[in-house]
Formats: structure tokens, C-alpha cells, sequence
């Protein structure tokens, strides 16, 4: 495994001088190319301002970070919107989709953003979606389906052109626990399949399913642990979370 992942003494500050706020304080990570880690941290930890560095959404006030190769701490807008096509898939706790498109629309939508031609990125919508086994309601709504289901259908936007980086933010916080368990599962398999994870959560039953865990606090990482029991059942899943 090569390194994808390198951030490097990376800090963010919000209104510098007398009452500034360093949401990240001289951070410092890697991460290689197939590994499944989860950053958990509680409200105001940092651990958001980091996921918007990692998914290139922001820039560092100083520091580094290296994606690929590529170092994307000090690019532009445009720049740094081809980089988030290219590389990463997002996972959001409010799944983002458009209410009025059916799932298969709702995949394609990035896709034609992209510049992906029609019969291609149906083929690929239809292909995430069957991966997330959703191939019976690619023309259902948002509003006919559960939020399970709808998380299912961000999962499928998000890998359908498939980005070695799956960059999940809280994807079951708006979940019941078999829902929650479901979709976990579902970001297992995709892990198992070769794609470097990275999953943002405040929640230490979902941190547990994560084959290392970076813990963060006050805009600095706390610890960094490889986490022997990632492979858990869904009953102790469960366990976890109470």
C-alpha cells in the first residue's frame, strides 16, 4: 500500500489575532491507499474542519496536505473541484438528494457535472445502484423511500465512477440502529472491495468498525490506534453503541 493521505503540521485558524479559533491545531496524518479509518471526535473537536481538508472543501491556514501526490493545500476553488471529482466520494448524514429526481437521477446528476456521457452514466447509476441493492427502485423518489434506502442512494452516487477515496461524514446519524447496520455494512463491503475509507463520526459503535481509529480533540489528534476488533458482528454493533 502506497501513502494517499498526508497531512503535515496542517492548522486552521478562524479570525486570527485577539479572538481567533484554531479548529485545527498543527495536525499531522497519514493515510494509505485501502485502509478503512474513522476520526472520531464530539461537537467542536475539529474533526469537521478536518473532513473539509480532507475532502478538499477547505484550505489550511498553514501546513500541507498531499492527496496523491498532489499538493492541494494551496490550489483554487476550480482546482480543488477537480481534484473532489476525481478522488473522493462523498457521504453525507443528510443524504443531499434532490427530491423531485428518482434515485437513478439523483446518481447521474454528478455525472453529467462530470461530463460523462448519457448512456454511460446510466450504466453506471444502474450499476451502484444494484450494488446497494436498490435494483428494484431506481425509479422511486426520495419521498417513497426509506431513510435507509435513501442513504443507499448516496452511497450509490457516491461510488458510482468509482474514487479511490469513500469519504463518509456521520452516515448514520439520521438512521435507526437497522438502518445504522445496514449501511455499515454496506461501507464494509466496499472497504473489502479496495477502497480507502474514512469515516467522521462522534459515535465510538460506529468508530469500532473502522480497522483504525484517530481520535481528535480541540483541534488536535489525541491518539492513533489500530483497532483489533473492526470485524465485529452485528450484535456487537450493538453492544458498541450502548
Amino acid at each position: 500500500m502506497g501513502k494517499l493521505v498526508d497531512v503535515i503540521d496542517v492548522s486552521k485558524i478562524y479570525n486570527p489575532g485577539e479572538n481567533e479559533v484554531r479548529a485545527l491545531d498543527h495536525v499531522n496524518l497519514s493515510i494509505d491507499t485501502g485502509e478503512f479509518v474513522a476520526i472520531i471526535g464530539q461537537s467542536g473537536s475539529g474533526k469537521s474542519t478536518l473532513m473539509n481538508m480532507l475532502g478538499c472543501l477547505d484550505t489550511p491556514t498553514s501546513g500541507t496536505y498531499m492527496l496523491h501526490g498532489m499538493d492541494v493545500s494551496h490550489m483554487t476553488d476550480n482546482e480543488q473541484s477537480d481534484v473532489r471529482n476525481r478522488e473522493i466520494g462523498f457521504i453525507f448524514q443528510g443524504f443531499n438528494l434532490i427530491q423531485s429526481l428518482t434515485a437513478q437521477e439523483n446518481v447521474e446528476l454528478p455525472l453529467i457535472y462530470r461530463g460523462v456521457p448519457k448512456k454511460e452514466r446510466q450504466e453506471l447509476a444502474v450499476t451502484a445502484l444494484q450494488r446497494v441493492g436498490l435494483g428494484k427502485r431506481m425509479d422511486h423518489r426520495p419521498t417513497e423511500m426509506s431513510g435507509g434506502q435513501q442513504q443507499r442512494v448516496a452511497i450509490a452516487r457516491a461510488i458510482a465512477q468509482a474514487p479511490p477515496i469513500l469519504l463518509a461524514d456521520e452516515p448514520t446519524g439520521n438512521l435507526d440502529s437497522g438502518s445504522s447496520r445496514e449501511i455499515i455494512e454496506i461501507i464494509k463491503n466496499l472497504h473489502k472491495e479496495g477502497r480507502t475509507v474514512i469515516l467522521i463520526t462522534h459515535d465510538p459503535g460506529i468508530a469500532k468498525q473502522a480497522k483504525r481509529i484517530v481520535t481528535i480533540s480541540d483541534g488536535r489528534i489525541q491518539s492513533d490506534i489500530i483497532n483489533p476488533d473492526a470485524d465485529v458482528s452485528g450484535e456487537a454493533y450493538e453492544k458498541n453503541r450502548e
